[in-house]
C-alpha cells in the first residue's frame, strides 16, 4: 500500500459521500473513476480544493477525480478505505466483484475483426519469446563460425554442448509458446506449459518412433506425431484449454478446486492434444511447411522482395507482426527462414543508409544529429527512430530505402538465401546465415546487403539535391534555437513560422532544450484549451497539446521508460532519462471502451525511443463509440522539468518535433 497517500485516499472517499455511496471504483491513467449512487452527495468544491486533486468532472454517469500519473498509488489507498466500508473495487478498469471478473468482461467487450484478432494473438504470443530465440540464434551463429574456422569440430564435446544450448529453446518451443499464449488468453500458464510438456515427453517421443498403435483405455486412438519445435498444435491446444479451464473453474466447488481443476485439465487436454488438436495442428503445419517449400523451390524471390521493399510500411501499420511469425514457423518446420529474415535485414540496412545520407546532405544541424543517431541504430536493426524521425517526415529517404531494400531482397530471393536462426535484423545478424556446412548463404546475404546499401545511397543522394534546400542562414537559426520555415522566413523564438506546408511543419531545434517531444501521430495540432476535457483543457494535467489523428499508429513522443501503461491501451506514461514525465492519452474517455480498438499496446516497463510505436488504434471504433479521438501529449511534472513550449502548428507527421522542454 502507498502510505504516502493514505490521508488523500481517506479524504476522497469521505468527500464522495462515504463508501456506501460508491457503486464501483476503478482508475485509468490519470484519474479515479467512480459510479456513485447519488452524485448530489459529493462535496465537489471541497474535492477540487483538496491538495493532491487536480480537478473533478462528471461525464456519462461516471464521476472522475483527476489525480495525475501517480493515480495507481492513490487508488490503492482509496481501495483500502472502501474495503473498510465493506466494498470491493475492481482495480484498473474494474467493476465490483474483482479484477478477474472484469478481465473476462473486457475480453467479451472487445469486437475486433477476425484478422486483427489473429494478428494480435500471434504477435503477442511470440513477442515475449523473441529474446530467447535471438539468444539461441546467436549461439548457433557462433557455433557455425567456430566450425567453419576449424576452431572446433562437429565431433567435439564442445560442439555437442553448445549445440544443445542453442537447440533447447527450439526443441522445447511448444512449452514457451504455451506459456506465452496462456498469458495472452488469461488462462493458467503453468497448466498450459505442463500440457505442452506432455506432448514432448520422452516416453511419447519413443512411442512415435516405434510406430506402434497407441490406444488410451484400449479405446481412444492417439495419433503418432512428434511435436518438438512445432508451433501450431500447441496454439490450438492452449486456445481450447483457455475456455475449458475457465468453465471447469466456474463449476468446481472452491473446497476441491485446487486439486480437481488441474487433474481434469491434464486428463482432458492431454487426451485432446494427442488425439484431436495436436494432429489437426500437425496437419495444418505440414501444409504450411509444403507452402514454404513451394515458395523456396519455385518463387524464392517473392517474400524477400515484398518484405525488403515494404517493411517500413508494414512497421507503420503493424502488419509485420503477422509476417514475422511465419518466418519463425518456417524455421521450426524446415530449419531455416527465407520468408522474413532476408528481406527484413535488407530493408533495415537500406533504412540506415538512407538516413545517413540525410545526415550528410541536410543543412539543418538538429536533423543531422537525429539522422546520424537514427542511421546507426537502423544499421544495428532498430529502425523506428530513423523511420519516424527522419525518413517518413522527409519522404525521399523512405522512397530510396524501399527501392534499395527491394533490390537487395530480390538478390537474396533469387539466390535462395535464408537464415538458420532468429535475431535482430541488423549487421550483427549476418552470422545467422552461416549454416549447412557452407558459407554460401553468408556470402549471399553480404552481397544482398551491399546491393541494398549502394542502390539506396545512390537514389537517396540523387533525390537529396531536390529536397535538401535549406540555406546556411536557416541552419544558423536552427542552431540558435529559432523556428525555421524551409520555404519562408524564420520566426522568433517561441513562434511558428508562416507558410508551413500541410504534412510538413517547420523544423524546430532548441539549443537550450532539456527534451524535445515529437508528435505521437500524423494529424493536425490542436491547442490544449480546445480539447473537450476539463482536466486536459484547463492545463490541470500539465502543459502540452493535442493532435487530431489522421491515422491510427501512435508513437512515443520521447525516449524513455514506460512507467505506466493502461491495460486498455489508451494511455501511457513515459519518463525520460532526464526525469521528464510525459503522458500520452488517446481520445477522451476512451477508458470506457475497455480496450476495444486498441491493438497490441507496449507493456509497462518497456524502454522506448522517440518515434517507436506505442499502440495501433482503430479510429473508426473510437468514433463509433462516441469519443473524440484526439491524441493528447502533456508534461505532467512541468514544475520540475522546466518550461514547456509548443513548437508546431497545423499539420504534422508522426515523429515531427512539437514540444520543447527547457530549463
Amino acid at each position: 500500500m502507498s502510505a504516502k497517500y493514505t490521508t488523500l485516499g481517506t479524504r476522497i472517499v469521505e468527500l464522495l459521500g462515504g463508501s456506501e455511496n460508491v457503486r464501483s471504483a476503478y482508475h485509468c491513467q490519470t484519474r479515479l473513476r467512480f459510479e456513485l449512487r447519488d452524485q448530489g452527495r459529493v462535496r465537489v468544491d471541497e474535492l477540487n480544493a483538496t491538495d493532491g486533486v487536480a480537478t473533478t468532472r462528471s461525464a456519462g454517469g461516471t464521476f472522475q477525480v483527476v489525480i495525475g500519473t501517480h493515480v495507481k498509488e492513490v487508488f490503492e489507498e482509496v481501495d483500502r478505505e472502501l474495503a473498510r466500508g465493506g466494498f470491493a473495487s475492481g482495480g484498473t478498469g474494474g467493476k465490483p466483484g474483482g479484477a478477474g471478473d472484469d478481465a473476462n468482461a473486457d475480453d467479451r467487450g472487445k469486437r475486433k475483426s477476425v484478422l486483427s484478432t489473429v494478428i494480435d494473438f500471434i504477435a503477442s504470443t511470440f513477442q515475449p519469446i523473441v529474446p530467447a530465440l535471438s539468444g539461441a540464434g546467436m549461439i548457433m551463429a557462433l557455433l557455425a563460425v567456430l566450425v567453419v574456422t576449424n576452431v572446433i569440430t562437429r565431433e567435439s564435446q564442445t560442439y555437442q554442448v553448445l549445440s544443445f544450448f542453442a537447440n533447447a529453446v527450439f526443441y522445447f518451443l511448444p512449452i514457451f509458446v504455451a506459456i506465452s499464449a496462456a498469458d495472452k488468453l488469461k488462462t493458467n500458464r503453468i497448466l498450459a506449459g505442463v500440457v505442452a510438456a506432455m506432448m514432448l515427453h520422452p516416453t511419447w517421443t519413443k512411442m512415435v518412433a516405434d510406430k506402434a498403435p497407441v490406444l488410451l483405455f484400449d479405446a481412444i486412438p492417439l495419433t503418432l506425431a512428434a511435436y518438438g519445435s512445432t508451433v501450431i498444435p500447441i496454439l490450438l491446444v492452449v486456445f481450447v484449454q483457455s475456455y475449458f479451464e475457465r468453465w471447469l473453474d466456474r463449476i468446481t466447488p472452491n473446497a476441491i478446486k485446487l486439486v480437481v481443476v488441474p487433474m481434469i485439465t491434464f486428463l482432458v487436454m492431454g487426451t485432446l492434444a494427442m488425439s484431436v488438436l495436436g494432429p489437426i495442428g500437425t496437419f495444418f503445419g505440414n501444409y504450411l511447411a509444403m507452402f514454404f517449400t513451394f515458395l523456396t523451390d519455385n518463387a524464392p524471390w517473392v517474400p524477400s522482395v515484398i518484405v525488403g521493399a515494404l517493411l517500413p510500411i508494414m512497421v507503420m501499420f503493424g502488419i509485420h507482426n503477422a509476417i514475422a511469425p511465419l518466418g519463425f514457423a518456417q524455421l521450426a518446420a524446415l530449419g531455416f527462414d527465407s520468408i522474413f529474415g532476408p528481406g527484413a535485414i535488407c530493408s533495415n540496412i537500406a533504412t540506415g543508409v538512407a538516413t545517413l545520407v540525410v545526415a550528410v546532405r541536410t543543412k539543418q544541424a538538429k536533423m543531422r544529429q537525429i539522422a546520424t543517431a537514427g542511421g546507426i541504430t537502423a544499421l544495428m536493426g532498430i529502425t523506428e527512430p530513423a523511420l519516424y524521425g527522419v525518413n517518413l517526415p522527409k519522404k525521399y529517404p523512405l522512397i530510396a530505402s524501399m527501392i534499395g531494400g527491394g533490390a537487395g531482397g530480390l538478390y537474396a530471393g533469387l539466390t535462395s538465401t535464408h537464415r538458420f536462426a532468429v535475431g535482430t535484423s541488423g549487421i550483427p545478424a549476418v552470422f545467422l546465415y552461416i549454416g549447412n556446412n557452407t558459407m554460401e548463404f553468408f556470402v549471399n546475404i553480404l552481397v544482398a546487403l551491399a546491393i541494398s546499401a549502394v542502390v539506396t545511397g545512390v537514389v537517396a543522394f540523387a533525390l537529396s539535391f531536390r529536397f535538401e534546400q535549406a540555406s546556411p542562414e536557416q541552419d544558423a537559426r536552427l542552431s540558435a534555437g529559432l523556428t525555421v520555415d524551409v520555404d519562408g522566413p524564420a520566426a522568433g523564438t517561441g513562434a511558428t513560422a508562416p507558410g508551413t506546408a500541410a504534412g510538413a511543419s517547420a523544423a524546430v531545434a532548441v539549443a537550450t532544450s532539456l527534451v524535445e517531444a515529437v508528435s505521437p501521430v500524423r494529424g493536425e495540432v490542436v491547442p490544449l484549451d480546445r480539447i473537450p476535457d476539463a482536466a486536459f483543457g484547463s492545463g490541470a494535467m500539465g502543459p502540452g497539446l493535442g493532435v487530431e489523428p489522421a491515422d491510427g499508429t501512435v508513437v512515443a513522443p520521447v525516449s524513455g521508460r514506460v512507467v505506466a501503461a493502461m491495460d486498455t491501451g489508451h494511455a501511457f506514461g513515459i519518463q525520460t532519462d532526464e526525469g521528464v514525465e510525459v503522458l500520452v492519452h488517446i481520445g477522451i474517455d476512451t477508458v470506457q471502451m475497455k480496450g476495444e480498438g486498441f491493438i497490441d499496446p507496449v507493456a509497462q516497463g518497456a524502454t522506448v525511443t522517440a518515434g517507436q510505436r506505442l499502440v495501433t488504434v482503430d479510429l473508426d471504433a473510437v468514433r463509433r463509440a462516441g469519443h473524440p479521438a484526439t491524441v493528447i501529449v502533456v508534461v505532467t511534472n512541468a514544475a520540475d522539468a522546466g518550461t514547456v513550449r509548443v513548437t508546431a502548428s497545423g499539420d504534422v507527421l508522426a515523429g515531427e518535433p512539437v514540444l520543447a522542454i527547457a530549463r
